[in-house]
């Protein structure tokens, strides 16, 4: 078996995934079958500088690299070949945000990313404007918001892009976009696979208002539907990839893509009336439509699969984060103690508690930035408890876990109730789903409906933006891409459904009430430290 992998990877048969998320940037080499060969690892973190969520353009050159040479390393140490030839390759990214360049592609300001909530006002008019609603984390908000701003760079703007869509463009001089990506910066027309030209010709009518002659033809990446080739490596792609010299130019690339794109591929939930659910940083759920949605919300956004079909997504800027800090905080007072702290085992913990009964409840705001969802501007991480509750670590935990999900249900529920559309089940991917149906419960039991959890589901972005590039070098004539995904690489794959039970559902209804009751302290504690 090792020989065989080694054979393949030296003949240039394997493919690379890259996908830059929020805290690593990983990179996946699989074969022909989607079976993963080889993965590497670069660890990033975002900072807020002068109130903007960022990370350094450096800083995103050197992670690609180090993911890369991570991946490298581990197929030299494996299987004692090195990689200079690939099938293909993909590259998926951190959706939405606030990429501007020159004419000659150099950085007009630090990279905005989606998780900044600074463009109210320009997602006001532009969902006015489009009668479409248009998320503030949305590329176009941005734009729109530094035009209404009168920000000093705009003259010499000649190019808007996302992290996926940016660093494709280094790696191939190609200035295209994977469509669900697309979707995310400008609203998109899915059947012709390009933007919409109605409110194209709207944005453009606005920009001129102001004094801007901003063609989004030539601003933004060209879209291009899964399945299509969108580029080759150059030669000066490859020395910036691998700065070792070994991988040589000519590579195909499938578009890039986005996280929610590639988190529906990860999951196979890219038919119509099934839905993905991604938990980490951020959490977001997309249901694929069988129709458009009859009316426009403010908390849901209408976007696309990667071959074009609508897609409703209900988006938090929160996820797991707090979760993560509360390990931190456990870790580092085990650790003050000489005590050796697994930070595994202390997860484990948290998630195996957070189904445990208990007449104790505190309530948890995982608010590390603002949600739109439910008007808050500047997150504060907020717990809550009555004077008479324990503080005990069943209820901690359950309060961490069930917040994780809170906001979310919030937007589900406004999906749910106008819309009615058929969801036959969710099937849920990320570090949530790691602890052994415990996330899935949880799931469940937020949404009433039954939560499948594939064996692949550790794999995420990176592997799925791979098999898009799989997908990519097909034939011609290649099937659907859902029937691909079905037929090639799910088919025998092991999946696990479970549905919440009646009495979970109704606990996590109790907590749900005293979510809501108690978002004005929240909104009360964001406007103190903003004004701090």
């Amino acid at each position: 078996m090792k020989h065989a992998v080694a054979s393949l990877i030296e003949s240039g048969r394997a493919v690379l995934g890259i996908e830059l998320g929020s805290t690593r940037i990983k990179s996946v080499l699989i074969d022909g079958e989607g079976t993963v060969l080889a993965n590497g690892v670069y660890q990033w973190e975002n900072r807020l500088e002068n109130g903007i969520w960022t990370y350094g353009h450096g800083e995103m050159i050197a992670g690609l690299q180090g993911s890369y040479a991570d991946l490298a390393m581990q197929v030299k140490r494996s299987y004692g070949v090195e990689i200079r030839n690939l099938r293909a390759i993909g590259l998926s990214g951190m959706m939405h945000g606030y990429l501007a360049f020159d004419e000659n592609w150099e950085l007009l300001t630090p990279f905005r990313t989606w998780r900044n909530t600074v463009t109210h006002e320009a997602s006001e008019r532009l969902t006015e404007l489009f009668h479409f609603h248009i998320p503030q984390r949305w590329s176009v908000a941005h734009l729109c918001q530094a035009i209404l701003n009168r920000e000093a760079h705009l003259p010499h703007l000649r190019h808007q892009s996302t992290l996926a869509g940016y660093l494709h463009y280094r790696l191939t001089g190609e200035n295209v976009i994977g469509l669900s990506e697309a979707s995310g910066m400008f609203p998109i027309d899915g059947d012709a696979g390009q933007y919409d030209t109605d409110k194209v010709a709207l944005f453009e009518a606005f920009c001129r208002s102001q004094g801007y002659a901003f063609s989004i033809e030539e601003l933004y990446p060209t879209p291009r539907r899964a399945g299509e080739l969108a580029g080759f490596l150059t030669e000066t792609g490859a020395r910036l990839l691998d700065p070792s010299g070994a991988l040589c130019a000519g590579i195909p690339f499938c578009p890039p893509e986005g996280d929610g794109g590639t988190g529906m591929v990860a999951s196979d939930c890219i038919r119509a009336g099934v839905g993905s659910l991604s938990m980490g940083t951020s959490a977001f759920a997309m249901t694929v439509l069988e129709r458009p949605l009859t009316g426009c919300y403010r908390e849901l956004d209408v976007m696309a699969t990667p071959t074009g079909k609508p897609t409703v997504l209900v988006h938090c800027n929160n996820g797991t984060g707090e979760i993560d800090a509360w390990v931190g905080l456990l870790s580092e007072a085990v650790s003050s103690l000489g005590l050796c702290a697994d930070r595994k085992e202390i997860y484990d913990m948290i998630y195996r508690n957070a189904l445990e009964k208990t007449d104790d409840s505190a309530v948890i705001y995982n608010y590390i930035s603002g949600e739109h969802i439910t008007n808050v501007e500047q997150g504060i991480p907020m717990m809550l408890r009555a004077s008479g509750s324990a503080l005990t670590v069943k209820s901690v935990s359950r309060a961490l876990v069930y917040s994780a999900l809170a906001t979310l249900r919030m937007g589900m529920d406004i999906l749910m109730m106008h819309e009615h559309p058929r969801i036959s089940y969710i099937t849920g991917h990320g570090g949530f789903f790691k602890a052994p149906t415990i996330g899935q419960t949880v799931a469940s039991a937020a949404f009433k409906l039954p939560v499948t959890v594939l064996e692949t589901a550790g794999e995420g972005g990176a592997w799925a933006v791979a098999l898009l590039a799989l997908y990519a070098t097909e034939d011609s004539e290649k099937e659907a891409l859902e029937d691909y995904l079905e037929t090639r690489i799910f088919s025998g794959c092991s999946k696990c459904v479970l549905e919440a039970t009646k009495a979970q559902q109704a606990d996590f209804d109790a907590f749900m009430e005293q979510f809501r009751h108690g978002l004005t302290l929240e909104r009360n504690a964001s406007n103190l430290y903003g004004k701090a």
